[in-house]
């Protein structure tokens, strides 16, 4: 059976330099805030190469956080991609403001620029990108609209770890929002975040709202929150954080198996100049999604759906997400995501393409 993802195989080789820290960690004494999340922040901004990054509980909490931290009025817009994870949707809602949706792009799955002006009103405050799959967003046109109608750029960052437009980072055109869930490219052990933003004033008051909007103890500036980066994670993500590059590089040879092997029968990503892609997900697309899902699972192999229901078709989003969007519904309807792991070897993606091209 080929997996669509195996944690453990993934974390092997890391296993020996996780015991030793943790053993290291738990001598300490010091488990909150301490040396272990400064060094991964030190580290992560460093290898972003722009601003300050700050460690925070989650991917949910570091965009709540990010729009906390701009202050908009009550029920401010926030332009935001209709086929986005929910939890980018979630974000905007736990902060008070409201997401207005815009169309991706049907080869992309990124937000088309060229729908977002018709979505901008006198109560647009930003724009909340989402750097889906592992590729990163216009840019350019994004910014130029940003600069246009003097709005904020957030970015969600949590499927883009090392991901550029035009050799810059994502994460450092506005403010930069990742998750390091288990499953990301750089994955903890268990939940973590962090934001990256580029402005000293920014990050003091960052560093304060995840701390229940505290700088010094027991001296509440903000009506802030419980979301601190653990040590245990920061000291777990700041070893793999190590080997990043191998494993972008590890999918990125994957990726070109699939460009080579996999008949056109398949809608395959996008490769486009001035884009480095990570492939933290490899989608294709085709009308006969489950039949293909079900086919490749009786042929042992597994995929993954990212996502099955678009987020205005939820039930939590009923009275919420108002109107229609065909090519959200589209993409959800029919993509589908092939093993693409750092546990994958050659031989499990010429099989899958094997299996793929029989069907």
């Amino acid at each position: 059976m080929i997996e669509y993802e195996n944690l453990s195989a993934v974390n092997k080789e890391f296993e020996n330099e996780y015991k030793k820290f943790f053993n290291d960690f738990i001598d300490s004494g010091w488990y909150i805030l301490g040396k272990s999340v400064e060094k991964f922040e030190k580290d992560f901004a460093t290898f972003v190469e722009v601003g300050d990054f700050i460690g925070v509980a989650s991917g949910l909490d570091a965009i709540i956080l990010s729009l906390e931290a701009l202050d908009f009025p009550f029920n401010s817009e926030i332009i935001v991609p209709s086929n986005t994870y929910i939890a980018t949707i979630l974000a905007i809602i736990k902060a008070n403001l409201k997401p207005i949706l815009v169309e991706p792009d049907i080869f992309t799955y990124n937000i088309d620029p060229h729908k977002i002006e018709d979505k901008i009103s006198k109560n647009t405050r930003a724009i909340l990108i989402v750097h889906l799959y592992g590729k990163a967003c216009d840019m350019d046109s994004i910014t130029e609209i940003a600069n246009k109608y003097s709005l904020n750029i957030i970015e969600d960052c949590a499927q883009a770890h090392g991901a550029k437009y035009k050799n810059k980072h994502v994460g450092s055109f506005g403010i930069g929002a990742f998750s390091f869930y288990p499953t990301k490219n750089l994955g903890a052990l268990g939940d973590a975040g962090g934001i990256l933003v580029n402005d000293e004033k920014l990050t003091n008051k960052l560093k304060s709202l995840r701390n229940y909007g505290s700088s010094k103890k027991y001296i509440n500036d903000y009506i802030g929150m419980n979301s601190r980066l653990d040590e245990l994670q920061a000291g777990f993500l700041s070893i793999k954080l190590k080997k990043l590059n191998d494993i972008t590089q590890h999918k990125r040879d994957l990726a070109s198996i699939y460009f080579t092997l996999l008949k056109d029968d398949f809608v395959k990503p996008v490769v486009e100049d001035d884009y480095f892609d990570v492939y933290h997900i490899f989608q294709i697309r085709h009308e006969k999604r489950d039949e293909i899902k079900e086919y490749l699972l009786k042929n042992g192999i597994k995929t993954e759906v990212h996502y099955p229901v678009p987020p205005h078709k939820q039930k939590a989003m009923k009275n919420i997400l108002q109107g229609e969007y065909p090519i959200s519904e589209k993409i959800h309807k029919e993509v589908l995501s092939l093993p693409i792991s750092f546990c994958h070897n050659a031989n499990d993606i010429e099989k899958v393409c094997k299996v793929l091209n029989e069907f």
